[in-house]
């Protein structure tokens, strides 16, 4: 608990909901705990408690933006992307306790599961009172990110501005097809070919395959000379 109230600034008076929210499903099954004794519920509750903050510090930072461009950067801002970075950033994913059999998975160091934990956290912060605090955080951590996005739109959105660019041409929709997957479990790089009408756009690298696809979709958009998105 120190280690974490270290991690978030954020002093903390209720550390039930704490254990909680760094418990994996995995552990509290192996164990024969509760339910609730893992991160699920309260990884709901952490989900909207993000939301909120973001969609709140977006609205005062892009005033004239409307509700759609709001929307985009949020939703990239959420995404499990970006939570694993800070999560990892933090050392967040270190605390996570997990099944033996997850462990030896490499699960430690999966998007999904540093994401789910994030959030967890996040949900715990708000029931024990902490949301001001929280939102401070949330604010200093995520900034970057945001600004990033914000400049960086279309890299973000590629996937979106390919596939409305194509069903604008035709019926025919981008294919991702997964070409290669090298390394450990827990430390995977997928690499994706996009196609469309029948030939290879281009060619994506990253640490997930939804990162992959982005990338090469954005390779795609550039070779097609698809324009950015305008806000």
């Amino acid at each position: 608990m120190e280690k974490l109230s270290d991690m978030f600034s954020i002093p903390i008076d209720n550390k039930v909901f704490f254990e909680h929210a760094l418990t994996h499903p995995s552990y509290a099954k192996e164990n024969n705990l509760d339910y609730t004794c893992c991160y699920e519920r309260l990884e709901f509750l952490g989900d909207a408690v993000l939301k909120l903050a973001i969609s709140d510090i977006l609205y005062n930072k892009y005033p004239r933006y409307p509700e759609g461009n709001l929307s985009k950067i949020r939703s990239i801002i959420v995404s499990d992307a970006t939570l694993f970075e800070i999560c990892e950033s933090i050392g967040l994913s270190e605390l996570i306790i997990l099944s033996r059999h997850e462990e030896k998975q490499g699960c430690r160091r999966l998007e999904s599961v540093c994401a789910c934990a994030f959030e967890a956290v996040l949900g715990a912060y708000y029931l024990d009172g902490k949301f001001n605090e929280l939102k401070d955080f949330i604010e200093e951590k995520f900034n970057s990110y945001i600004e990033d996005v914000d400049k960086n739109f279309e890299k973000f959105n590629a996937k979106a501005l390919l596939q409305e660019y194509t069903q604008g041409k035709s019926k025919e929709v981008p294919e991702y097809k997964l070409v290669n997957e090298s390394g450990p479990a827990h430390k995977k790089i997928f690499e994706v070919e996009v196609w469309y009408a029948g030939n290879c756009l281009a060619k994506g690298v990253g640490k997930t395959k939804k990162e992959a696809e982005q990338k090469g979709a954005y390779e795609a958009c550039i070779k097609l000379g698809i324009k950015s998105c305008q806000k």
